[in-house]
């Protein structure tokens, strides 16, 4: 009998507490691909300090418009010079947005900042630099082995949520209060 290859593109992957990389520490992430070849995501809810989207716009000679103001994300460890929009489909897209699951598109080109920068759309989106990344089946084996837990993706959790709240929020989002959280994996 051979097992479906699990396919989490467009799910929250949500650190479990004994997480002990800090850069995954209370992380969630949205994994934006997941295949065979491996596994790519942005994490949601690390900011890079006070680091503002006008500091980029500033890097890359935009005009610095209303949501200059706006954070800017580490979206993991994996080219962290790289930057990347994730957005409402439909909201923004420019040619060379990649879908997201049915919800989402991913963008990491300049068209998209000019138009953040002028205020257009898209209205709603996060920005980060870098990405997380996985090789094959290394998700799926840190899965097994108790490391995240996975869940839906919704549009408040994303776009709404305070971001020191995401993670607390993303578990009750699947009824999980984090002290009921065990280290330990286990199989029924």
């Amino acid at each position: 009998m051979s097992e479906t290859p699990m396919d989490l593109s467009g799910q929250l992957l949500i650190a479990m507490p004994q997480m002990s990389d800090p850069r995954f520490s209370r992380s969630v992430s949205l994994i934006c691909s997941h295949e065979p070849a491996g596994a790519m995501g942005l994490i949601l809810n690390k900011p890079v300090g006070d680091m503002r989207l006008s500091e980029v716009f500033d890097r890359l000679e935009i005009a610095a418009g209303p949501r200059g103001a706006d954070p800017v994300y580490i979206g993991g460890p994996v080219e962290t010079e790289r930057g990347f929009v994730l957005h409402p489909a439909g909201d923004g897209a420019v040619p060379g947005s990649t879908p997201v699951g049915d919800s989402y598109a991913l963008t990491a080109t300049q068209d998209i900042l000019e138009n953040i920068a002028r205020g257009a759309a898209p209205l709603r989106f996060r920005f980060a630099l870098g990405y997380a990344g996985w090789g094959p089946g290394q998700l799926e084996s840190e899965i097994a082995q108790n490391a995240w837990l996975t869940a839906p993706v919704s549009t408040a959790l994303v776009f709404d949520t305070p971001t020191e709240a995401l993670w607390d929020a993303a578990l009750a989002a699947i009824g999980i209060d984090p002290v009921s959280l065990s280290g330990t994996a286990g199989r029924a």
